[in-house]
């Protein structure tokens, strides 16, 4: 999938409609972000780029349960249209 700029705020939405904080900052991050389980905080490390960015984010949102009742129909539209986790 090729990823644009304009889709990081919408996986951005996508977390904070299912209740999770995302960060962005300075780390040494094996694999770019840390999950916080017991807090819902996502931490990304802030120097990878757009791409980087939302292909970690998409990741974390492979491995959590996702709460569709949650979401608004743009954040599903937009899950199912470009083929993550519906």
């Amino acid at each position: 999938m090729k990823v644009r700029k304009s889709y990081l705020p919408k996986i951005e939405k996508i977390f904070d409609e299912l209740g999770y904080r995302v960060r962005y900052e300075k780390g040494n991050f094996q694999s770019g972000y840390c999950h916080v389980h017991d807090s819902n905080v996502v931490i990304v490390n802030k120097f990878f780029d757009y791409g980087g960015r939302f292909e970690v984010l998409v990741n974390i949102l492979n491995q959590i349960k996702i709460e569709y009742d949650k979401l608004s129909k743009p954040s599903i539209h937009f899950l199912s249209e470009n083929g993550l986790k519906v």
